[in-house]
C-alpha cells in the first residue's frame, strides 16, 4: 500500500479512538464520580522500515494506550442522607452482575426492601461482603470512617477499598471499575473519608472535551483529504505509465 495512504489510516484510526474517548467523557460529564480518561500517544514503526527499508514513510501515530484520570472531583452538598461521598484515595464497592465492582459514586439510594444500592440498582457492600441492609425506616447516620447507624444501632461500615496500581483497575460502564486480577482482594483504604448528604462531581471537563473535540474531528478530515489526494495520485500515476507505454 502507498506509504501516504498507509500513514493518513493510521492516523484516522488513531483520531477515531480519541473522538470515541472523548464523546464518553462528555456523555458522562454529570455522571457523579466519574474518572476522564485520556490518551498516550506513541508512534508505529513499520516492520520495513524496522529492517532498513527507505521506500517507506516511517513513524505513524497511534493511541499507545488510554488512561484513566482518577484525581479527584468537587464534593457537592445535595441534602440526600443517602448520597455519599468519598474525599481521599478508595473507592466503594458493589456487587455488579459479574462481581465486585468498584466506583466514586456515591448517588446511593434505598430499595423496597431497605438495601442501600447504587444507582444502577448494584447492592453497595459492607466490610463483610454482604450488602448493607437497614432496619426498619429510621434515618441514616454516616460517619467518616464509613460507619452506618440507623436509630443509634450501628447496622455495618461501608467497604472502602484502595489499590496501591491504579493500572489494576479496567473500565466497565460509566463509573464503574473492575478488578483485572480478581484473585486480589485489594486493601481498606487508609487515606479516605466519607462525607454523607454530597456527592463528587465527575473530573471530565465538558467544554475542553469538546474543545478537543472539535479539533479532532478538523485532524480527521485533513486525513480523509490526505488518502482522497493519495488515491488520485496514484491513479494518475497508472494512467501515465499506461499512456506512455501504449
Amino acid at each position: 500500500m502507498d506509504p501516504l495512504i498507509t500513514a493518513a489510516a493510521n492516523g484516522l484510526q488513531a483520531s477515531m479512538d480519541s473522538i470515541d474517548m472523548l464523546a464518553n467523557n462528555i456523555a458522562n460529564g454529570s455522571t457523579g464520580g466519574f474518572k476522564a480518561d485520556r490518551e498516550f500517544y506513541s508512534t508505529y514503526l513499520a516492520p520495513e522500515i524496522a529492517n532498513g527499508s527507505q521506500n517507506s514513510v516511517g513513524e505513524s501515530p497511534v493511541v499507545q494506550r488510554q488512561w484513566t484520570d482518577f484525581s479527584q472531583g468537587t464534593l457537592v452538598p445535595t441534602g440526600n442522607p443517602t448520597d455519599l461521598a468519598l474525599s481521599g484515595s478508595g473507592f466503594f464497592v458493589v456487587n455488579g452482575p459479574s462481581g465486585p465492582l468498584y466506583t466514586r459514586n456515591g448517588n446511593f439510594q434505598l430499595s423496597s426492601k431497605g438495601v442501600l444500592m447504587s444507582s444502577d440498582g448494584y447492592a453497595v457492600q459492607v466490610t463483610s461482603g454482604a450488602a448493607l441492609q437497614t432496619q426498619g425506616g429510621g434515618p441514616l447516620t454516616v460517619q467518616n470512617d464509613g460507619s452506618v447507624f440507623q436509630d443509634g444501632n450501628l447496622i455495618g461500615q461501608l467497604r472502602v477499598v484502595d489499590f496501591g496500581d491504579a493500572s489494576q483497575l479496567n473500565r466497565t460502564t460509566g463509573p464503574y471499575f473492575q478488578n483485572s486480577n480478581p484473585q486480589a482482594n485489594p486493601p481498606k483504604a487508609s487515606q479516605a473519608a466519607v462525607y454523607q448528604g454530597k456527592v463528587e462531581s465527575s473530573n471530565a471537563q465538558p467544554a475542553e472535551s469538546a474543545a478537543r473535540m472539535v479539533l479532532m474531528l478538523r485532524h480527521y478530515e485533513m486525513l480523509q483529504r490526505a488518502i482522497r489526494l493519495g488515491s488520485e495520485m496514484n491513479q494518475q500515476s497508472v494512467q501515465e505509465v499506461a499512456r506512455v507505454t501504449s
